[in-house]
């Protein structure tokens, strides 16, 4: 595996090198000097996931699911890396929201910890899988995924808050119910889940789709807590940000261990991230979320497009 993973990292170098003269001309011409520096491609992915920060908060998508298909697409990376970059600005954002998402009720641990434990179990599995499998047939998997993911931004709608006439069984046993204080009104929720048992079943899958292609699982953790297993909006939100903090750790030693996330793409992009959500947050208000949702939709066909037939070699 180490061998396969230095050959992956000297074809990314390669990548870089035979890709660098273009970009090095167009940044010469703008700024007038004869050669391009070293560090361009960090400074464009930085830029580039800092638009992507701004647009996941706008549009109420994870940052990794934007990441991923964009970056693995665009830029001279060896997809391995970009997943495993993925992951890490996935985590960084769950890290830094749980904390508070748990003092204010909008997580629970009796909801996401059961789902995380299987989550976290399959996306390992599915990162074995990821580094296993040629890197023609990852990019036109991940070109399929992200465009069923577009397809389910589509056709997806939230509920803020489901009807569920009571626990089933498994929910019960697990006392998987709760309050939390609705902060608009003041009032508290009460809240319970039930159909359980599809509901783990599902994370099977996202489980191993996050951690084949370093997408995270926002994306899908929050339509199946909500729309599915019937937790109220806010708190399906809540517990996916919190639970992708113990999913995403689990998948992203495997990149880790393997050596598939080097600093030059991950320091950059969890750095853009990161100020870019800052930024989204402040826009937020003055924003037309309707628009901006259909612009990522926009941007994950495309992506997705992309990606499948980079790996067809048609691009």
């Amino acid at each position: 595996m180490l061998n396969t993973l230095t050959e992956k990292f000297n074809e990314f170098t390669l990548a870089v090198s035979t890709a660098m003269p273009d970009v090095a001309n167009s940044v010469s011409a703008a700024a007038g000097t004869p050669d391009s520096p070293w560090w361009i491609w960090p400074i464009i992915l930085f830029v580039t996931t800092f638009v992507l920060g701004i647009i996941a908060v706008l549009a109420g998508v994870g940052g990794g699911v934007l990441f991923v298909p964009i970056v693995g697409s665009f830029f001279p990376f060896h997809l391995d890396f970009v997943r495993g970059a993925g992951l890490i600005v996935a985590l960084a954002g769950a890290l830094a929201a749980g904390p508070g998402l748990l003092r204010k009720g909008l997580a629970n641990l009796r909801l996401a910890l059961p789902v995380a434990l299987i989550a976290s179990t399959f996306s390992i599995v599915g990162a074995f899988i990821g580094l296993a499998l040629p890197q023609d047939i990852l990019q036109m998997a991940l070109g399929v995924t992200i465009c069923a993911i577009a397809t389910l931004f589509i056709f997806s709608k939230n509920s803020d808050k489901p009807n569920v006439p009571g626990p089933d069984g498994l929910a019960k046993s697990l006392k998987i119910s709760g309050t939390y204080v609705e902060e608009t009104t003041g009032k508290a929720v009460d809240w319970t889940i039930h159909r359980t048992i599809k509901g783990y079943l599902t994370f099977i899958m996202i489980g191993l789709i996050a951690g084949m292609f370093g997408l995270g699982a926002g994306w899908a953790n929050v339509p199946v807590l909500n729309l599915l297993m019937g937790a109220p909006l806010k708190l399906a939100v809540g517990s996916s940000k919190f639970l992708l903090s113990i999913t995403d750790t689990s998948a992203a030693w495997i990149y880790i261990n393997n050596g598939a996330v080097i600093p030059i793409i991950a320091v950059p992009s969890v750095l853009g991230i990161m100020m870019g959500s800052q930024v989204g947050v402040k826009l937020l208000s003055k924003s037309k979320p309707k628009a901006v949702r259909y612009l990522v939709i926009g941007m994950l066909m495309f992506a997705g497009i992309t990606s499948f037939l980079k790996g067809m070699g048609v691009m």
